[in-house]
């Protein structure tokens, strides 16, 4: 039976009770990146309140570098206006040790991107040169290609979530910008019963994909932050690779990001939308997660009555029962 990842949060499990769309082909989902550790624990709690024997994947936050301490929540950048981040404005206060002038940052799932114009660690601030207009809220990603090699794998809060997972016993761990078999392996030395799913989402885990297939059963293609290290224009032909070599393989490939986007404001999904669900649900893969659709969207019941709908129509079709 294919799976279906549904991420919980003020949507689906507060507006939207468990209960209403719970089948035993949905894993519940909980982004470590969100909230802090206690609050994360307190999902847990009403998660298994509301479904005893639900599965519930921890996804760590992982290497991640994401503005923080904004102290309105947030910060307004301009196109061809300069702004300034302070050091302890990013989870990883080291992040100014790994940039150079000139450097081009992708935030925000690469909706802005910005330049280094100067690293004053006398006054411990980083000024960009924005080349976006909008609002950089906290919490969002601030990708660098080039340096995630130097970055630790695991920071502080993902051992804090890890033993939150082997105190109540998850059924899964979500490994986030695995570089390398090495970073799996240091995991899974933390990591009780918890199955591990390896996030293919850097290109450093393409590139030693073999290697990282021995050691896992599971990945999951995270095709929003794959996109910033490689392009959009590339994601297609990367996908489709890292799933012929994960079925050779026989693993089991989840994907990710923004499969029914437009219904986390409309009932319905797109044509095009429906059609890439099906094509992607006919490729070989175990199941695909849902994000901001269900964590936060308007309709995370009707997201996963599509999803389920779609699976069903193609077993029927295996069948010759669709016509």
């Amino acid at each position: 039976m294919k799976k279906i990842i549904a991420t919980v949060g003020p949507s689906l499990l507060h507006t939207t009770p468990l209960n209403e769309v719970h089948n035993d082909r949905n894993i519940y989902r909980i982004n470590g990146a969100h909230g802090g550790v206690d609050d994360i624990e307190k999902y847990i709690q009403e998660i298994r309140s509301q479904v005893s024997n639900a599965a519930i994947l921890m996804d760590l936050p992982g290497n991640k570098v994401r503005t923080s301490n904004f102290e309105y929540g947030y910060i307004d950048i301009k196109e061809n206006k300069e702004f300034d981040i302070a050091f302890n404005q990013t989870n990883y206060k080291d992040f100014y040790k790994h940039l150079n002038v000139g450097d081009e940052i992708w935030a925000n799932d690469s909706i802005f991107r910005f330049n280094v114009i100067n690293i004053n660690k006398e006054e411990s601030k980083i000024t960009f040169l924005s080349h976006s207009t909008g609002r950089l809220l906290n919490n969002k990603g601030m990708h660098v290609r080039g340096i995630h090699q130097d970055i630790p794998f695991l920071f502080e809060k993902d051992l804090e979530l890890i033993k939150l997972a082997n105190k109540h016993k998850l059924d899964y761990v979500g490994l986030s910008f695995v570089r390398n078999a090495d970073d799996i392996l240091e995991a899974k030395e933390l990591i009780n019963e918890s199955k591990i799913i390896s996030k293919v989402e850097t290109l450093s885990a393409v590139e030693n994909l073999n290697d990282i297939l021995e050691i896992v059963d599971y990945i999951l293609i995270d095709r929003g932050d794959l996109s910033t290290e490689i392009g959009l224009e590339k994601v297609p032909s990367y996908q489709k690779y890292i799933i012929e070599k994960a079925l050779f393989y026989n693993k089991k490939v989840f994907l990710a990001t923004q499969f029914l986007k437009t219904m986390e404001f409309n009932m319905l999904p797109t044509i095009a939308e429906t059609i890439d669900l099906y094509n992607t649900l006919k490729s070989g893969i175990y199941g695909i997660q849902m994000s901001e659709e269900t964590a936060v969207g308007k309709y995370p019941k009707e997201c996963l009555e599509t999803i389920s709908t779609m699976m069903n129509e193609i077993k029927l079709e295996r069948n010759g029962d669709h016509l």
